[in-house]
């Protein structure tokens, strides 16, 4: 009897520590059952959209294939998890060394999210302040009006409005014209509009804030890009000059096209490092890996990565871009776009996205998040085509058609409290 009372009073204690485990865990996380349910059984977020993923699969694939593609990557994140993955074609035509998820690509103008993301998570730390007036940073910045000088801010710079004329110097980053040659001649070129009044795109004036990080924080500017987004986000494959491009064995070669558009026919170029100058404009190197660790790190809600703060600063739209109607022409009507800080912001099916494009020769590159719906796509190819731009809105249409399908289920879910979906659960 005293032994079975001995046993009964162990099992007591056990459920008392467990029941107060529980407790403390809930009391100090805050976390719902559905949330707890999510740390004991990792739920496959993929079955929600499995529909949609299924159809986009089969359209990548096919547009590929109509475009003769030489190599591409796709990635989709969702709620946290990387829910879709896809490599094609090979590295370099007329060889058979496929595409794989670590091989790199040039981001192009891409690079600016990026960019974007850093100066977020800068001014979140107070490490800079966006609203800093250049030239008391950088003292030998000359602009060729007095009244742009005094008062360009750091803000400016990431959302193209300084007031420069639209790819101020441009020609002669493509002439590889060293980065600081080019900042000495920054009062040569022709003021459009005060700072702040007009969007102009530009890559070095955006560039212009790698020395503006390297006098606030005292390191390179790539140095600081690895400890702040690279290591942090887990993009093993990510850097940020030609050098290390040119030397990984596992890099996508460059295309351009030389058949006619109903045959197209891809042929290698050699590799270049046109706009490396211009690097927090153009210069990241990345896998589709890669970028899927970056979308999850910029899309997920309350990542630690990225705080709400810092993704705040990022989006906030800053000036409205006035655009080529031809630019958005596989996303239809957008109504009034902007920029702001590296990301273009514009509202597609009620939802509001933050995209944007990159080119450089021989590589296309494409992005979009939704914040709200915690969705998140990024393509590569190393063989631009018209059909490189059609994928991101393609996708992001059906899904949001699938979520507004799928809302009087969740609907009549929410209506019954205290339940679970048990198949779900079980898996």
């Amino acid at each position: 009897m005293a032994k079975r009372s001995y046993k009964a009073l162990h099992y007591t204690v056990i459920i008392l520590i467990i029941t107060a485990l529980v407790t403390s865990f809930l009391y100090l996380n805050h976390e719902t059952t559905e949330e707890i349910i999510e740390h004991v059984v990792k739920i496959d977020h993929s079955k929600e959209i499995r529909e949609v993923l299924d159809k986009f699969d089969s359209i990548y694939y096919a547009g590929n294939r109509e475009a003769n593609a030489v190599g591409s990557a796709v990635v989709i994140t969702y709620k946290g998890q990387v829910v879709f993955t896809k490599c094609y074609g090979v590295k370099k035509a007329g060889e058979n060394d496929s595409i794989d998820v670590n091989t790199i690509f040039r981001l192009a103008s891409v690079s600016k999210t990026v960019t974007g993301v850093l100066a977020g998570i800068l001014a979140e730390e107070k490490l800079i302040d966006l609203d800093e007036k250049v030239v008391n940073i950088l003292p030998d910045f000359r602009l060729a009006n007095n009244n742009n000088t005094q008062n360009v801010t750091v803000r400016h710079l990431l959302s193209h409005s300084s007031g420069l004329v639209p790819h101020a110097f441009d020609m002669m980053v493509e002439d590889h014209i060293p980065f600081d040659q080019i900042f000495a001649r920054l009062n040569e070129a022709e003021i459009a509009a005060p700072p702040g009044t007009v969007y102009a795109y530009q890559n070095v004036m955006y560039s212009v804030f790698a020395p503006v990080v390297e006098a606030k924080i005292h390191q390179p500017f790539n140095q600081v890009m690895k400890e702040k987004i690279f290591e942090p986000f887990g993009m093993k494959n990510a850097s940020l000059d030609f050098e290390s491009f040119s030397q990984n064995p596992d890099k996508a070669f460059p295309h351009q096209q030389t058949g006619n558009l109903d045959k197209p026919v891809f042929t290698p170029l050699k590799l270049n490092n046109r706009y490396y100058t211009t690097a927090p404009a153009a210069g990241v190197n990345a896998s589709i890996s890669d970028m899927g660790q970056f979308l999850l790190a910029i899309s997920s809600k309350d990542d630690d990565l990225f705080s709400e703060e810092a993704r705040k600063i990022t989006y906030t739209p800053q000036i409205e871009s006035i655009l080529k109607r031809s630019y958005y022409r596989n996303w239809g009507a957008l109504g009034t776009k902007y920029y702001a800080l590296g990301w273009r912001i514009i509202h597609f099916k009620n939802h509001t996205i933050a995209q944007h494009s990159g080119f450089v020769q021989g590589y296309q590159s494409e992005i979009a998040v939704c914040h709200d719906s915690e969705i998140g796509i990024a393509v590569l190819t190393n063989s631009p085509n018209s059909y490189t731009s059609t994928y991101i809105p393609t996708f992001l249409s059906m899904f949001f058609d699938h979520q507004q399908k799928m809302k009087p289920i969740a609907n009549l879910n929410d209506s019954v409290p205290e339940t679970f979906n048990e198949e779900e659960v079980s898996n």
